[in-house]
Formats: C-alpha cells, structure tokens, sequence
C-alpha cells in the first residue's frame, strides 16, 4: 500500500512474500512475528487464513497502549521532563510562561498559560498540576489500524471447516518432485538401469526410513503405487495423517 495509506483490514499486520506470509506486530515495544509458508499449508489460501487466525489471536490478547500511556511516553526532545510541558521563552532566552498541552482529539486540544511573572517559580508546578487533570479527558485504547477494534471485538468463534494444520518439512511437495506424493523419488542409478521408486522419511534427529521398489520387479505403475503405500505407512508410524 502507499505511504499513509493503511492495509485494507484483512492483511493488517500481514506482509505477502514469495513464499507465503510475514506477521508483524509491535506492542509496547516487543515485536510479535510469525511465517506461514505456502508449502507448509498447502497453498497460498491456508497459509492467509493461519496468519489472520494468528494475527487475531494477537490482537486480542495483547492490546496497544492506552491513549493515556502513549501521551505520557517521553519523548526525545523534551527539555523540561514532563511530557505535554513546555516553557516558552522570549527571543533572548527569558523564560515567559509554562504551557500544558494536551490532545485530546483531533478537534479537542486543551491548553493552559501560566504566565511566571505572576506566578514565578510555582507557574512550571501549576503546569504540570494542570497537565495531569487534562490527562483525565484521556480514555480508551490508541488507535493503531481500522482493523483492531473490530477484531478485538469479534468473537474468536471455531470456523466451520478448519484450517489445515501446519505440515512437517517431510510432507511438503518439492517443485522437483515427479511424482506428485512428497517423500515419493523416481531414480535412475545410471542410463541403462530401469529405474525404482522410493519411499523415503526424515525424523528429526531420528535420521530417516526409506524403502525402494524395482520397475523391474513389479513394473512402473506398480512400483509407484508399492511407494505411495509404503509413504503413507511411513507417515502414520511417525505420527502423522
């Protein structure tokens, strides 16, 4: 989106990329971060619909700063040490009055003078006394997207087909593979040798399973098919599908 120009609310806080999705969240200073890859999903599809789920769970459970915190956050530039409390000072560098600045909104500013040639010293203790009570017309949650209110406002309610889960690295589909079942290679040792399809499984930490079965032995089709079957049963003695 353009500069300035808020996301529209269903990728708030999400970045596509080539490979799938980036959330991106900052609460009080501590970013939330998470990928969801399109091979790990199941497509592009999935893999949008886990980073939204995620990025609601987020925003529900870890709401912005309030309006009156973000005022009160000092800023680099101040001098006097009071956020919203400023001297004003005449062209030689005479101190003339402490001001207390508050905005409310963005049509609500509220403002008070206190002028140190009436007041003297207490004219800076009276501004920050005055700043404090404007802090009062303060309320509510900063505003950080169009979308948040309304997804801290929804309800976290189970959809009526779930999201796939997420698929361990040993079922994503390479774009090398020919067989169109991941964990499933057709090999050829060297030109003149028919060839085999193998059924091969990683564990983490485990090493991996594998088992071939010869075009020679049970014909192309049938051996293709003895892989698929032998991936599958693979797959479930580790745990998944």
């Amino acid at each position: 989106m353009p500069k300035g120009v808020p996301n529209p609310a269903p990728m708030y806080g999400i970045y596509a990329r080539p490979w799938g999705f980036e959330v991106s969240i900052v609460r009080r200073g501590v970013r939330y971060f998470q990928q969801f890859g399109n091979g790990s999903y199941g497509g592009a599809e999935h893999a949008l619909r886990q980073a939204q789920e995620w990025r609601d769970a987020v925003v529900r459970s870890v709401p912005p700063a309030t309006r009156r915190e973000r005022a009160e956050k000092q800023r680099a530039n101040n001098t006097t040490g009071v956020t919203g409390v400023f001297c004003l000072v005449s062209p030689d560098g005479r101190g003339l009055s402490w001001l207390a600045k508050t905005y409310v909104a963005a049509d609500e500013i509220l403002r008070a003078n206190f002028p140190i040639h009436n007041w003297g010293d207490a004219a800076r203790t009276m501004a920050i006394e005055e700043r404090a009570k404007q802090l009062q017309h303060m309320t509510g949650l900063a505003a950080l997207h169009p979308a948040e209110e309304s997804i801290r406002k929804s309800a976290s309610a189970p959809t009526a087909t779930p999201a796939p889960r997420k698929r361990s690295r040993s079922e994503i589909l390479r774009k090398s593979n020919s067989s169109g079942v991941s964990g499933v290679h057709y090999k050829q040792p060297r030109h003149d040798h028919p060839g085999y399809w193998l059924a091969i499984t990683y564990t983490a930490g485990k090493g991996s399973v594998s088992k071939a079965f010869s075009i020679k032995a049970h014909g192309y089709d049938e051996a293709k098919r003895l892989a698929i079957a032998e991936r599958t049963r693979q797959l479930a003695q580790k745990g998944i599908g």
